[in-house]
C-alpha cells in the first residue's frame, strides 16, 4: 500500500442485487479514479452475494466480536477498513434504497462496536439509479449521507450546478448501457469523484500532521 499522501484507496460498493446500472456507475467511478487521480481501488458488489438482515440481536455489542452473522458481508468489513473514502451506489427501489444497501449500512454497527472511531475522517461520496429520471435517486443519497454522518465520515457531493448530493442516473430500466449514455449523470458521478478524491487527500495531510 502506498504512503503517498497524494494517492488514495478508494472502495467501490454496489447494492444492487444485479450486475447492471448500479454496478456499471460505480465501476465508472472507480475506473475514472485510477486514470485521472492514480487511486488504489477496490470493489464490492451486493449481486449474488449472501446478505442476512440484521436482527439487532446486539451480540456485536456484547461480545465486541462483530456480527453474529457469517456471510459475505465479513469481507467486505476488511475492505471498507482499509479504504480512504468510499462510493456507494444504489438503484432506487419506491423512491429510496434497495434492501442491499440498506442491509450492508445495518450491518457496519458490529464493526463500530469494535471501535466506534474505525470509520471517523473517511471520506463517502453517493450515487443512485433510477428507472425514471425522477425516481428516487436523491432521497436515496441522502440516505447513505446520513449514514456517513452517524459514522462520523465526510460526505460529500460534487457541488453546486451539475451533481448537487451525488451522481444521479437515469436507466429507464434498460441497465447499463443507457446509463453509460446519460452524459448528465457521468458528469455528475465525475466531479463527485473529483471532490471525493481531493477531500481523502486532505483528510491524509491533515492526519499526518497531526
Amino acid at each position: 500500500m502506498s504512503d503517498d499522501n497524494n494517492t488514495i484507496k478508494l472502495l467501490g460498493i454496489s447494492g444492487s442485487p444485479r450486475k447492471k446500472a448500479t454496478d456499471y456507475i460505480i465501476r465508472e467511478a472507480l475506473r475514472h479514479a485510477e486514470e485521472k487521480y492514480s487511486a488504489e481501488t477496490d470493489y464490492f458488489s451486493a449481486s449474488g452475494k449472501e446478505l442476512k438482515f440484521c436482527i439487532h440481536c446486539d451480540y456485536c455489542i456484547r461480545t465486541q466480536k462483530g456480527c453474529i452473522h457469517e456471510d459475505d458481508i465479513v469481507d467486505l468489513y476488511e475492505k471498507m477498513k482499509w479504504a480512504d473514502a468510499w462510493i456507494i451506489g444504489t438503484p432506487a427501489y419506491q423512491g429510496t434504497l434497495s434492501a442491499q444497501t440498506k442491509t450492508i449500512m445495518d450491518r457496519c454497527r458490529a464493526v463500530v462496536a469494535q471501535d466506534p472511531k474505525v470509520f471517523l475522517n473517511k471520506v463517502g461520496a453517493a450515487a443512485a439509479v433510477g428507472g425514471d429520471r425522477v425516481g428516487g435517486q436523491e432521497p436515496a443519497i441522502q440516505a447513505i449521507h446520513n449514514f456517513y454522518v452517524i459514522n462520523e465520515m465526510l460526505p460529500v457531493s460534487g457541488g453546486s450546478f451539475g451533481s448537487n448530493l451525488g451522481g444521479t442516473f437515469w436507466s429507464k430500466d434498460k441497465g447499463g448501457e443507457v446509463v453509460g449514455e446519460d452524459d448528465e449523470g457521468l458528469r455528475g458521478l465525475r466531479r463527485t469523484v473529483k471532490k471525493l478524491v481531493k477531500t481523502a487527500i486532505l483528510m491524509k495531510q491533515v492526519e499526518k500532521q497531526d
